[in-house]
């Protein structure tokens, strides 16, 4: 695949696009199912030389149209091939009937299918397209497959996966490999889709980079350094700790500091100049006792704030880890509304009463963002996050265009969203990232981004980023505290 396509994602609809302008400039659309079809069945022999049989079953669009054309390749190979379909193959058209006539094996109803120890499953049934839960035939086919606990490889997409939200449409194949052609779709990277893809392989049939960029939307990416990597500050020589930005991180009371220091020593690490950690007299000893290179400052009320904020100096601030859900927190979050903020964990929660509240003190350029987990996420827009008719894309980017913030929506497939409609899907945080505190030191990370002048949606992506090649840094079995210690800057 072409390296400047390589982070790029095609919804199933942005391919179809592609697909048909492909064809519209002169290139012939069967010759690109012959390929699709080959590549697949070279995968199959690849990467499972012992199977006993292979089992085709082809769908009734052109995704079935690949499966037919890698039964005629693995046939002609020498290998035992059989071959189902679904539905009536004399009903098929275009090049998907083509396919099929060149294609020497008789098949049979998916219903006929029994599995045998010995058999690979090449999936041919839907690929990404699919709109709607599978027809209950394919279902039960599903559960056979996935009880006899059969090797399967998926052309495009594991059928039964929705191919812009990852989500299973009432059921699908667990692949052990997927091969999809010239770009992934969201459905790729977003889970459960990630998990049930297997390893992922994807193979350039020909379509030129030139048809894809003009098609795709470009709205949606793998998040890797090539979508923020322009956004980095240019390192300079004769530079000053307030050149590099100051971060400001709030505490939370005297026996909730913890938090509020992990993510200060991060943003430091991340490149701040300089990291102040603000506290109330009452946590003042507790944080003091364990700060070095970060600095402390006592605020106990909106006042004390108010007078500190005199300063211009400081524009950048964390809020939110450790601090406590309630008014206090609503009352300083609206003292830094003209200020950049990344709003996290009790920050988050103490506007769920009245999330439209935090909204409005955020308007004009995006200075804000928001790192919400499902449930807060649930909290801040619950319309949003009950809606079943979206996927985690869609739903980052609703929130993001109603919040006029960065959305950073957390777990596995980390989405992180743009006012602007851009969105950009997580890849790289090991599952041993998922412990007490790592929230805690993101927030940091983006922050110490944010104080050296990145925009918003920028600060989070390479946030996110750094957090997840931190993790694998810092190696399994790490603490929250062997995350902070471990970042490194960009």
């Amino acid at each position: 695949m072409s390296e400047n396509l390589s982070n790029l994602l095609l919804t199933p609809s942005e391919m179809a696009a592609v697909d048909a302008a492909a064809a519209a400039s002169g290139i012939c659309s069967f010759d690109l199912m012959e390929r699709a079809g080959a590549a697949a069945a070279a995968a199959a022999l690849r990467r499972h030389p012992g199977a006993l049989r292979f089992v085709v079953f082809c769908g009734p669009g052109n995704n079935g149209g690949d499966a037919y054309v890698a039964a005629r390749h693995l046939q002609q190979s020498g290998a035992k091939t059989v071959l189902f379909h679904l539905g009536d193959p004399a009903r098929l058209k275009g090049d998907a009937a083509r396919a099929r006539s060149g294609c020497a094996l008789e098949g049979q109803g998916l219903e006929v299918y029994r599995p045998e120890s010995g058999d690979v499953v090449i999936d041919g049934l839907f690929g990404a397209g699919l709109a709607r839960a599978v027809p209950v035939e394919v279902g039960r086919l599903i559960n056979r497959v996935t009880e006899a606990d059969l090797p399967v490889l998926a052309i495009d997409l594991p059928s039964g996966l929705d191919g812009r939200t990852g989500k299973v449409l009432g059921a699908a194949f667990r692949a052990r490999n997927t091969i999809t052609f010239m770009t992934r779709k969201p459905g790729h990277l977003l889970m459960p889709g990630r998990e049930l893809c297997g390893e992922l392989e994807v193979f350039d049939i020909g379509i030129p980079a030139r048809i894809i960029r003009a098609e795709a939307g470009g709205a949606i990416a793998e998040n890797t350094p090539d979508a923020w990597k322009g956004a980095l500050p240019a390192e300079q020589l004769e530079t000053h700790k307030y050149k590099r930005g100051h971060l400001v991180v709030f505490s939370g009371d005297a026996d909730k500091t913890g938090a509020a220091r992990m993510s200060a020593i991060s943003g430091l690490k991340a490149g701040a100049g300089l990291v102040t950690i603000a506290a109330s007299g009452a946590a003042m000893a507790a944080n003091a006792a364990h700060l070095t290179a970060v600095m402390l400052h006592a605020v106990d009320d909106e006042a004390d704030l108010a007078e500190w904020l005199s300063d211009k100096r400081l524009q950048t601030f964390v809020l939110g880890p450790g601090f406590g859900i309630g008014a206090r927190a609503r009352g300083f979050v609206s003292a830094l509304a003209d200020r950049r903020l990344v709003l996290d964990a009790d920050g988050i929660s103490s506007f769920k009463d009245d999330p439209q509240q935090l909204f409005d003190l955020f308007r004009g350029e995006p200075r804000l963002v928001l790192t919400p987990h499902e449930g807060e996420f649930s909290r801040l827009f619950p319309d949003i996050g009950d809606d079943e008719n979206l996927g985690k894309v869609d739903k980052a980017v609703a929130a993001a265009r109603r919040a006029n913030a960065a959305i950073v929506y957390k777990g596995a497939d980390t989405v992180i969203a743009s006012p602007d409609g851009r969105a950009l899907i997580n890849t790289n945080a090991p599952a041993w990232l998922a412990t007490a505190g790592s929230g805690d030191v993101l927030a940091g990370i983006i922050g110490g981004l944010l104080a050296q002048g990145l925009p918003a949606f920028e600060a989070a992506a390479a946030g996110v980023w750094l957090h997840g090649e931190t993790a694998h840094r810092a190696g399994k079995g790490l603490t929250a505290e062997d995350l902070a210690a471990a970042v490194l800057p960009l």
